[in-house]
């Protein structure tokens, strides 16, 4: 392959030299020249020719000399390599040259050995830069494209989320059914239906995209009130809204308003934007779907008190498999699929529609809609449209409250457990499931779930992991680095089937992993056994003052919580006054985190484990020690040796005196 060289030089016969200097390369093909006269005629030459490898340029030139030409070409082509020419005593401007960036200067009168030397050394490295910047081009490119895979990878694993969960709801009901033919009311069929239509709507969103990608979808305007279509629309989420104690409000600024507007396309952007506002506003927040006309066009916003999203993220949030992921958490909420808000703004550009977000973190967003005002096309009423074109799948009829809460007949016998799931169908499947064996906390984020952990110590937890406030992971490492709770059993039940994200779990200390959709029995089953390594627990620390069994890894972290509280107990056992408040303090918990835990590793309340530890102190001395059962009973902290007796025969099943025959 040639190189072209561009000669700058304003004497017509320096063409002829270079010409007959480089005959037979030129002829080979191995050089081919671009001449120019000056500077300017040079510029021309570098834009009309982008393969020019090198310039060999003279200094003293009319209209553009060679310093200016040379600046300029810095400017334009940066790596392109300039050997200046000029005389022997032209040398402050060669100094010049050589400061303003030349690569390399040619004397004149030329040698052709010197020149065809200097013409191959600037090739040469001219080669280098160029394979240098190829290089740096397919690394960006590379970073690109492993960006790209990461969003797809993303995109796929949110998206087996969004479908194990509604599948998680219909498998397991269906199967309940299938159980108890007879006995189910509306409600749970309404659920199905429910989430059989998110399943649906999950997949026409991804078609959809692709139909528009491919130019396969077209505008269908009507000429209807519009007004009563988005009353219509928001009427689908009031109940959703409702079941996140979020406070939804439509607003307009007139009743009724007759236009043009595609409805289908309008449905598909508008609940996408109420859906995220109500995905990503906390409970206890307020959403507004707000109308404004102009006379030349209608705003519709969707205004939330959620999370927000940060600066960087706002220009790529309709962007195809993007997720906001605030900067302090690695999700809030459902991450989604990364293609509803990409969806709504390519729908919006078919329809020649505006749509554009403000945006504060921590204080929520804005989604504004534009739609220009016309009235050209056919005249639709309101009825037929809704009636057609509304998505059952959140309308009011087919989702009514579900009213299930935890039967609170069976006793305290029925050991606590902790649902902490963001999803309320996936909440009311597995209350239908456990209500009867356990009773039933529930906690709509990891927040909310590490909070009531702490101040109730259940018995066990189930937590999905992509949640909002806090994760699984996050709640799992919580709980389990905490000591008022560590000793609890937690089974994560997640969409993220990967094997990366069950590691992570395991990692951060859960104790099972299960996959959406789950099986149910498997779900009893790891239940139980985790409940039987409870058992295990309370056998191991059944006798307070008894050695240990041999050591176990899992239960290192209990052994040192109960040898701390034991060894708190010892160090002040001939102290009769020494009681819950006091051993509370010294092991830094409160009295009902202390009771919880200790009743849940032992079986035993706190008083009655400082009682234990005393009488196993008491029959340690009576084998070992020449003490009266009067001074044993003193030294361990009991004031009236007759009481003594009685509480060590309840204990030991026997009389302090057989203690030593």
């Amino acid at each position: 392959m040639s190189a072209t060289i561009l000669v700058v030089d304003d004497q017509p016969m320096f063409e002829r030299l270079i010409r007959n200097m480089f005959r037979d390369q030129i002829e080979d093909g191995i050089y081919d020249f671009v001449f120019a006269l000056n500077g300017k005629e040079a510029l021309d030459a570098l834009e009309q020719n982008n393969t020019i490898d090198m310039v060999l340029s003279d200094i003293n030139m009319p209209q553009m000399d060679g310093l200016t030409f040379l600046g300029k070409v810095k400017d334009i082509r940066p790596g392109l390599k300039v050997v200046m020419v000029s005389a022997y005593g032209d040398m402050p401007n060669i100094r010049k040259a050589m400061n303003f960036g030349a690569y390399d200067f040619i004397p004149k009168p030329i040698e052709f050995e010197d020149l065809e030397a200097t013409i191959q050394k600037t090739l040469k490295e001219s080669a280098v830069l160029k394979q240098a910047e190829k290089a740096r081009e397919l690394a960006v490119e590379n970073e690109q494209l492993q960006a790209l895979d990461q969003l797809k990878s993303r995109f796929f694993t949110n998206i087996s989320h969004e479908f194990r969960t509604p599948l998680t709801v219909i498998s397991g009901m269906a199967e309940q059914i299938l159980e108890n033919e007879g006995q189910w009311p509306k409600n749970e069929g309404i659920t199905i239906r429910r989430n059989s239509n998110i399943l649906l709507d999950l997949v026409n969103q991804i078609l959809d995209l692709r139909k528009l990608e491919a130019g396969k979808i077209e505008p269908k305007p009507v000429q209807s009130d519009i007004i009563a279509y988005l009353k219509y629309i928001a009427d689908s989420f009031y109940y959703f809204a409702e079941r996140k104690d979020i406070q939804f409000q439509f607003e307009s600024d007139t009743e009724k308003l007759v236009l043009d507007f595609d409805p289908e396309k309008l449905l598909r952007i508008v609940s996408n934007l109420l859906s995220n506002a109500i995905k990503f506003t906390p409970e206890g927040g307020s959403i507004v779907l707000h109308v404004q006309s102009g006379p030349d066009s209608l705003a519709i916003s969707v205004q939330d008190s959620g999370v927000g999203i940060s600066p960087e993220d706002i220009s790529s949030i309709f962007e195809r498999y993007f997720q906001v992921l605030p900067s302090d958490k690695p999700a809030v909420g459902t991450e989604g699929t990364g293609i509803g808000l990409a969806l709504a703004k390519q729908l919006t550009d078919l329809l020649d529609w505006e749509i554009t977000v403000q945006s504060t973190p921590g204080q929520g967003s804005t989604f504004r809609l534009q739609l220009p005002r016309s009235n050209q096309a056919s005249v639709v009423e309101t009825g037929d449209i809704t009636g057609s074109a509304i998505d059952h799948s959140s309308s009011p009829e087919s989702a009514p409250p579900l009213a299930i809460t935890a039967q609170e007949a069976a006793g305290d016998a029925l050991p606590v457990l902790l649902i902490v799931e963001d999803n309320p169908d996936v909440t009311a499947y597995l209350r239908t499931c456990l209500e009867d064996q356990y009773r039933l906390m529930t906690a709509t984020n990891g927040q909310e779930g590490i909070d009531m952990a702490l101040e109730s110590v259940p018995d066990i937890i189930i937590s999905d992991v992509m949640m909002p406030e806090k994760d699984g992971f996050e709640l799992c490492q919580t709980i389990k680095a905490d000591e008022r709770t560590s000793h609890i059993p937690i089974i994560l039940l997640t969409a993220k089937a990967e094997d990366e994200a069950r590691l992570t779990g395991l990692e951060r200390g859960a104790d099972a992993y299960l996959n959406k959709p789950f099986n149910k029995q498997e779900l009893f089953l790891q239940l139980r056994n985790l409940l039987r390594i409870r058992q295990e627990l309370q056998s191991r620390y059944s006798q307070p003052g008894a050695t240990l069994p041999e050591q176990d890894e899992r239960f290192n972290h209990e052994d040192q919580f109960v040898e701390k509280v034991r060894q708190a107990i010892l160090d002040n056992i001939d102290d009769e006054y020494y009681g819950i408040q006091e051993l509370c303090r010294d092991v830094a918990m409160s009295r009902s985190n202390l009771h919880l835990k200790l009743k849940s590793l032992t079986g035993r309340s706190t008083s009655h484990f400082i009682r234990a530890v005393r009488l196993s102190e008491a029959q340690k001395m009576l084998r070992t020690s020449d003490m009266t059962i009067s001074e044993v009973a003193f030294a361990v902290g009991f004031n009236d040796p007759s009481y003594f007796s009685r509480t060590y025969r309840e204990e030991f099943g026997q009389n302090p005196k057989s203690a030593r025959e």
